[in-house]
């Protein structure tokens, strides 16, 4: 299908462009927003186009601002040119990591659900230009996202101009899928009116006014989704102590869950397709490839998120029955998808991963050793904080085994002590609810980190309570004394 008859209100087909066109509109110093969220429902073609005009020797650095990490055609091609000056909220990929922590390009590390709520307020700078990836555009001019909404609705409300990209990849039955809403900033700003996962409060577009819209460039480039790894035995044992303990903990019927991205929350979701649950809803942010077996299987009433984010396997898989997966599956601006009030109200089971742990129940997500950023806190945060029930996961042992994942002291606080209700590692399940500190070290030590570093951790926090006591007994000139270990030998153990 060409180009031209998704572009259904007729005023605008005069504005369809190449993609080098577009790119033209964008100057150095810029603020640009796209859509996307994880690689998906991000633009390909106009990023690509002023990729060249940087390769001809044009001097371009910009603000840029997504839903979460994009794809390889935005991120790593302008991180890997230089064009990205300030970034945020969230990102993957070598080559902006590394931009990031050598200081090229600054990163605003933002809880997902508030990016779009500190735009409106004018915290991050008046926004010149959005580029959005769509489907088609509507007589009156809204824009039907594709795979992906996540920040595209406030950055087409907020920006100056709108490039669309219309990407003939994208199959029109995603139309009807999406479930744009926007809140009113306070004090206007009224109770959303959601109670269960399926209930649409929205418009099926992104509303624009169309004198906005200054390009419509065609794009015939899919997302380049990624492999899943596979599941490995840690993810396998941490989902299966995760089950066991759901099983006891709510018999047959889940509350509401929430899961992070990557393999090993694919894992935990994957699971439960074994386990006796039965009539599932999900309210996150991503929906990776177990969300679509749990269709397949039967299990799922509904699932709401922000984006698609499967396999290429997946991807293929959710093309071809389209139909089927439509029904079930709700996409939404990630304000709403990962809402506080929501998650509080329909008391979501948040699980999501951590990059270490420590014996008083805190957790790092972000930072290697405390200094080297590796992605963002993302969304987990959203829903740490409201949750009715907060599951952190990571392996024990990291780095071929040289490294714990339970240490005295994370390196690095993204999520406190004070809202983590269960940790779990393949080694077991710590349940933390209603303990003292001082109570929930021997538990996390003794269910969660690996054998062989118990008996440190354990010495550790024998001399703690003899030498400082307290409510968190700790020794400050040993608090990090297990990270330096690693940074002078490569290895924590002794």
């Amino acid at each position: 299908m060409d180009i031209v008859s998704r572009v259904r209100r007729h005023g605008l087909r005069n504005r369809i462009c190449d993609a080098a066109t577009a790119a033209a509109m964008i100057d150095d110093g810029m603020h640009v927003g796209t859509s996307g969220f994880t690689p998906c429902g991000y633009p390909k073609a106009v990023p690509l186009a002023l990729a060249e005009r940087v390769r001809q020797g044009q001097n371009i650095r910009l603000t840029l601002g997504t839903g979460a990490s994009v794809g390889l055609e935005l991120d790593e091609t302008w991180a890997e040119l230089d064009m990205i000056a300030r970034r945020y909220p969230y990102q993957t990929g070598k080559h902006i990591n590394r931009r990031i922590n050598r200081g090229d390009t600054l990163f605003m590390d933002i809880h997902l659900s508030q990016v779009a709520q500190q735009l409106r307020y004018g915290y991050l700078g008046p926004m010149d230009i959005c580029i959005v990836e769509a489907v088609c555009i509507l007589e009156n001019g809204g824009i039907v996202p594709s795979t992906a909404v996540g920040n595209a609705p406030v950055y087409v409300q907020q920006a100056r101009k709108v490039v669309v990209e219309i990407n003939t990849t994208q199959p029109l039955a995603l139309m009807g899928m999406h479930d744009i809403y926007l809140p009113e900033n306070p004090p206007s700003r009224l109770p959303l009116p959601l109670t269960e996962c399926n209930q649409r409060i929205g418009a099926s577009y992104i509303p624009c006014d169309p004198e906005k819209i200054v390009a419509i460039v065609p794009c015939d480039l899919p997302d380049r989704v990624r492999d899943l790894a596979p599941m490995d035995d840690s993810a396998r044992a941490i989902a299966g102590h995760l089950i066991r303990f759901f099983e006891k903990e709510f018999g047959t019927t889940l509350p509401p869950l929430q899961s992070g991205v990557g393999a090993l929350a694919n894992a935990v979701m994957a699971g439960i397709e074994e386990s006796p649950f039965r009539a599932l809803n999900i309210w996150s942010e991503v929906l990776q490839d177990a969300v679509l077996d749990l269709i397949d299987a039967g299990r799922i009433n509904a699932a709401s998120g922000t984006s698609l984010s499967p396999s290429p396997r997946g991807l293929i898989r959710f093309h071809s029955d389209i139909g089927t997966y439509r029904e079930k599956i709700v996409l939404r601006p990630q304000e709403i998808s990962n809402h506080p009030e929501i998650a509080r109200r329909l008391g979501l089971v948040s699980m999501n991963t951590a990059i270490e742990v420590d014996i008083y129940g805190n957790a790092n997500s972000t930072h290697v050793l405390g200094n080297t950023m590796v992605n963002g806190i993302g969304g987990s945060g959203d829903f740490s904080r409201s949750a009715a029930l907060v599951v952190m996961m990571t392996p024990s042992l990291a780095k071929n085994g040289t490294v714990s994942c339970v240490v005295p002291h994370v390196s690095h606080v993204d999520h406190t002590e004070h809202e983590i209700h269960i940790l779990v590692t393949e080694q077991g399940l710590a349940d933390l609810r209603g303990l003292d500190p001082r109570e929930k070290a021997p538990r996390i030590i003794e269910n969660c980190a690996h054998p062989d570093f118990r008996p440190l951790l354990w010495d550790y926090l024998q001399r703690a309570r003899q030498k400082v006591g307290g409510h968190i007994p700790m020794l400050l000139d040993e608090a990090y004394a297990w990270h330096v270990r690693f940074l002078q030998s490569g290895s924590m153990r002794p």
